[in-house]
Order: C-alpha cells, then structure tokens, then sequence
C-alpha cells in the first residue's frame, strides 16, 4: 500500500486516541471537587486511559487504539469540612483522587501529540497534493 495513505492511516489513528485521551483528562478536572451525596459515600474515581498498538491488515501500518479506559485504584484524598453534606461524624469529607497538576501536564502531552499527528496529515496532504501536480503536467 502507498506509504502516504499509511502515514495518513497512522496519523488519523493518533488523532482519534489523542482526542479520547483529552475527553478523559477534561471529565477528570470537571469532577476534581465531586464528593458522595451522604456521608461514605465515595467520591468521583480518577479514570485512565490504556492504548495499545495495533496492526492495520490492508495498509501494513502500526495504529494505536484505545484498549481501555480504567478507574485509578489510588487512595481518595480526606479533608476537614464540617457541615459538609458528605462529612463523616468527624468531619472528614473523602475527596476524588484527581491532581489537577497531574491532569494539566496529561492534557499539555495530549495536546501536543495531537498537534503532531495533525502536522502529519498536513503534510501527507500537501504532498499528495504535489503528486497529483506532477502527474497532471506530464
């Protein structure tokens, strides 16, 4: 298969996994305060995103894929808040286990890995483009 078709097929691949990858770095920050309705009841679970590489039979190129999309295991975060509707009879509120520092440099990466494989569309493009130039005045 022509390689400006793969590295297209490889590229677009990368914008659909990236794409995901911003979804679930933007649901995370949304629920970064999103405790329990009483008191015990868990907060929000960070979620991660899995990909794996995979082989595209027709055009021979290396794709990634969303294999999955996982709650962290990680411990919630406990805060005093007395009055807090999911306040424990202590006081203590547990919070989601989301680190909005974590999750701005996960958004930083995505965005630039996006950009990148965006810039490689761009250029098969234009050199498909220069292709077809060449071809029609011959």
């Amino acid at each position: 298969m022509d390689p400006l078709v793969s590295s297209l097929k490889v590229a677009a691949s990368g914008l659909s996994a990236q794409s995901e990858r911003l979804r679930v770095v933007s649901e995370n920050m949304a629920n970064a305060q999103s405790t329990g309705d009483f008191p015990g009841a868990d907060p929000y679970q960070r979620k991660t995103i899995t990909f794996n590489a995979e082989l595209d039979r027709l055009t021979g190129a290396r794709t990634v894929e969303v294999s999955s999309i996982s709650n962290d295991p990680s411990a919630y975060r406990i805060e005093y808040m007395l009055g807090h509707e999911a306040a424990d009879e202590f006081g203590y509120v547990k919070m989601p286990n989301v680190n909005i520092l974590i999750e701005m440099a996960d958004m930083r990466e995505a965005n630039r890995s996006y950009e990148a494989n965006l810039q490689s569309i761009k250029q098969a493009r234009e050199l498909i483009s220069m292709t077809i130039d060449l071809m029609r005045n011959q």
